[in-house]
């Protein structure tokens, strides 16, 4: 079995895709539902303007991020993998998401041996630092920019993310599903 560098984001991918919902909801005065959720840019979803979808995270993004929920299978599948590759954490989350990020992390122990907060959604420059042999992402632009870059990709799907994939990005549909493709592509690195 080789060693992989597993780079994984965490918004969408780690945690539920819509834990965001009710408090925006509550803060737009909105009843978006999970399955309305059609587009990755959150503020095109709730109808308002990048700004004001801005100003709603600068009050309650640390707050969201704190609460967010874990996948299910997400402690118990990474925690596996962990003992036998690497665990790298990619995010657009600005550095001043550090603190709730790690926190998040901690409480829920997942264990990772680096977590990278980009501020920005281009991926490419990290996973390439990394020497990611995979790289499981839930936004479909990402994905994309990743698989064309050459990149192999997991791309967890959501309400948000539909679209025709390049060959090396593979839909999956849970974390489960993830740990069986990542020990297959291990033996076959191996052999």
């Amino acid at each position: 079995m080789q060693r992989l560098s597993l780079c994984i984001d965490i918004d969408g991918t780690v945690t539920d895709p819509y834990y965001w919902i009710q408090r925006a909801n509550k803060y737009f005065k909105r009843n978006i539902r999970p399955e309305d959720v059609i587009y990755y840019e959150m503020h095109e979803v709730l109808g308002v303007e990048e700004n004001e979808y801005d100003e709603f995270y600068s009050i309650y993004g640390t707050m969201l991020h704190k609460e967010a929920e874990i996948r299910r299978g997400v402690r118990e599948v990474i925690s596996e993998l962990y003992k036998t590759h690497y665990i790298h954490f990619v995010t657009a989350r600005e550095e001043t998401m550090e603190f709730v990020s790690l926190d998040w992390l901690n409480k829920h122990r997942i264990p990772y041996d680096t977590i990278s907060l980009l501020g920005s959604p281009d991926k490419v420059q990290r996973a390439e630092d990394l020497e990611s042999d995979i790289f499981i992402e839930d936004c479909y632009e990402n994905a994309l920019q990743l698989a064309s870059a050459g990149f192999e990709v997991l791309l967890i799907d959501c309400s948000y993310n539909q679209g025709p994939i390049l060959p090396n990005i593979t839909r999956v549909y849970h974390w489960y599903q993830i740990k069986e493709i990542i020990a297959r592509h291990s033996e076959k690195e191996a052999s």
